[in-house]
């Protein structure tokens, strides 16, 4: 699985930014094959934050993923989990905050946005089963507010994931797991005219660890063309997703202890969904500006229950929720080389641009999964624009400046089925970054960092006038809410396989304001600020051991309410990972990775709590002549874990009255995957 590159092939990326793509030299007849780290490729006097970084295939190719969102976790301090069925998009948390289905943090796929907005189930919904991990090239990731060139969702950070142009060997693999798990991937790349395609697709079917069989099944392809069209050096590509599955909700700790189920159990077995996305993108080099466009086709039904018999003790709480829409827009921008007063610099100017075309955003009550009654239906239409300049001026021979600003401008649209919560309106926001580069020595760069960043709300929230559930006017919320970020950073590099990145930050957010898809109603929150620390560390100890770590300490707290009920719920303070690899000469892998996530409040005043969560992956394959054979094991230690936690009320057949109770979502159990990979 480790991804192999042939000297002398130099990776002269990074020549002007970490976007940039990774060049390669002409191949000599004489090769050796190497790996090549992307956490290894020189930062120094090219970032502009501690808070950024590359990874390459080689990096992740040997971790075992229970899931495919778990490819985020690249990204330092990042964590990937799930609070109900195998389909929908994963639980995220990064620096201290419960970025719930994405929210603030943005994900970027070959230049297409991936987060939805004013989605049907959770804002800034961000869904990565599209993607087939063997095809991902590298993934470049910041963190903070710092950066011009990034817009909506990107308070905490963003990532963009860059597929492969080719593949050195094409290969078909299948894997086998407990529990039914099959997944086969088969991707093959070749000529074509003056270009090259490369065609991938996977097939995963699972029946889960749950007591109740998930049946998932899912489906994705691409085909990706690169080469020139009409002389325009291009990449198009496309990429179909296709899923249906069966869940279980997070269930109450008191189920559990009562031993009415166990913790693999189901109080409502009608809970699941389906959903596809499918996706056209292009990425153009016209002259010195870069193109790119975008236009994706997405549905998704999702049918869920937290709360049981507390609303309905009669029929239930079930609800489905209901999301289609046409996504289109694209991007231009241009780099260029100048002076300013006389100095060198850097300039990137550019604009983003968004539609989205949202025909079917509904919530309905259901009944054993069919529909019984409509709570709210919509349509919405919502246009953005982001303008961006960013400078990066070398003010002397050690020390750079980089200053940015960006203006964003959206306008919405909603058409809703219950009068009075129908309307249209405009919203406006400006963001200044600001960042300074030292470079001490060869080995050494300090870092300081300002900027103002934004997530959009639903738009709904805005023109709605009557709460849904209460019946009582609401008051309308504002679309763009900013935060603020800083932070100061070191990051300390050998040259020769070994760095290091320590972060002090800070995120103030004026309004961490969600909309409630399965309520269909706002809750705005008050002011948060977060604080922390946090370190990144690569080491490759010698030609054949790599090992690799990530610490974050965040304290963070709701601003303007008593100490004593100020935390906020569901954030991680403590967050650590690493790994050790080891790449032999004789053919034989293996990874060892340890995550750990410290205990949680589960609301304000920390009366109830989650507790903290470790787990250890294990892979390890075996390479000869064109095959290789390969087993991982996920969760070694099978430890009772939690996924995620909550604390709220809700009613069992057996109960008169609604229970205040922890509601969790287990980690799954020790789960044993084999792979046979053939290479043609």
């Amino acid at each position: 699985m480790k991804k192999h590159i042939q000297l002398p092939i130099i990776y002269t990326a990074l020549a002007c930014c970490l976007g940039s793509q990774l060049a390669q030299s002409q191949e000599s007849e004489e090769v050796e094959e190497v790996i090549v780290w992307g956490r290894s490729l020189q930062l120094l006097g090219i970032s502009s934050s501690a808070s950024q970084g590359i990874v390459g295939y080689s990096d992740f190719s040997t971790r075992p993923l229970s899931r495919v969102a778990e490819l985020v976790e690249v990204v330092p301090g990042m964590i990937a989990t799930q609070h109900s069925g195998p389909g929908k998009a994963n639980q995220y948390f990064l620096r201290g905050i419960n970025l719930d289905h994405g929210s603030d943090f943005s994900t970027y796929f070959d230049g297409m946005p991936v987060n939805f907005r004013t989605h049907a189930h959770a804002q800034g919904y961000m869904d990565l089963n599209f993607i087939i991990p063997e095809i991902i090239e590298r993934v470049d990731f910041q963190k903070g507010p710092y950066f011009a060139d990034t817009g909506d969702f990107s308070l905490a950070g963003s990532n963009s994931m860059k597929t492969y142009d080719t593949l050195d060997k094409n290969f078909t693999e299948i894997t086998f797991g407990s529990e039914d798990e099959i997944r086969l991937v088969t991707a093959n790349s070749f000529q074509l005219a003056n270009g090259s395609v490369l065609a991938a697709f996977e097939h995963h079917q699972s029946n889960g660890h749950f007591d109740l069989d998930q049946d998932v099944r899912k489906y994705n392809g691409l085909l990706k063309y690169t080469g020139d069209i009409a002389n325009i050096p291009s990449r198009i590509t496309f990429s179909a997703y296709d899923s249906q599955w069966i869940s279980t909700n997070q269930v109450p700790q008191r189920a559990v202890d009562s031993g009415l189920i166990s913790r693999f159990g189901f109080i409502d077995p009608d809970l699941g969904g389906e959903s596809h996305r499918y996706s056209l993108t292009g990425n153009f080099e016209i002259n010195d500006w870069d193109l790119n466009l975008y236009a994706s086709s997405y549905y998704m039904n999702l049918i869920n229950n937290p709360t049981y018999f507390l609303n309905n003790p009669a029929d239930g709480d079930e609800f489905e929720q209901e999301d289609e829409r046409l996504l289109f827009g694209g991007s231009l921008s241009k780099r260029s080389e100048s002076e300013i007063f006389g100095l060198p610099a850097t300039q990137t100017v550019g604009i983003d641009i968004r539609y989205d075309d949202v025909n079917e955003l509904n919530l309905f009550n259901t009944i054993g999964g069919r529909r019984a009654s409509s709570i709210r239906e919509d349509e919405a239409e919502e246009f953005s624009a982001g303008l961006f300049a960013e400078s990066q001026i070398s003010l002397t021979d050690k020390l750079r400046a980089t200053l940015g600003v960006r203006v964003d401008l959206y306008d919405f649209e909603v058409d809703a089925l219950r009068e009075g919560n129908s309307g249209s309106d405009q919203d406006s926001l400006w963001q200044p970054n600001i960042g300074l580069a030292y470079r001490v020595n060869e080995n050494v760069e300090l870092y300081l960092n300002y900027g103002h960043g934004f997530h959009s709300n639903d738009v709904r929230a805005a023109v709605n006038t009557i709460d849904l559930v209460t019946a009582e006017p609401t008051e309308a919320q504002d679309v763009l809410v900013q935060g603020k970020g800083s932070e100061i950073g070191f990051r300390y590099d050998t040259l020769n396989g070994f760095d290091i990145a320590i972060v002090a930050f800070e995120l103030r957010i004026d309004s961490e304001l969600v909309f409630v898809g399965d309520a269909g109603t706002t809750e705005p929150s008050d002011p948060t600020s977060r604080g922390g620390v946090e370190i990144n560390s690569f080491w490759e100890i010698s030609e054949n051991w790599v090992f690799d770590f990530s610490a974050t300490k965040t304290n963070g707290y709701f601003r303007g309410l008593p100490s004593n009920a100020d935390s906020i719920t569901d954030a991680h303070e403590k967050v650590l990972a690493a790994g050790l690899t080891h790449v032999g000469n004789n053919g034989l892998t293996a990874s060892l990775r340890v995550r750990h996530f410290s205990d949680a409040a589960l609301t304000k005043d920390e009366a109830a709590q989650k507790d903290g969560s470790t787990l250890v992956n294990a892979g390890m394959s075996y390479e000869f002549n064109n095959w290789e054979i390969g087993v991982d094991v996920l969760n070694l230690l099978d430890v009772e874990n939690d996924d995620i936690a909550y604390f709220f009320e809700s009613q069992l057949t057996s109960e008169t009255t609604g229970v205040e109770d922890i509601h969790f979502h287990p980690s799954n159990p020790r789960h044993i995957r084999l792979l046979l990979k053939y290479r043609f």
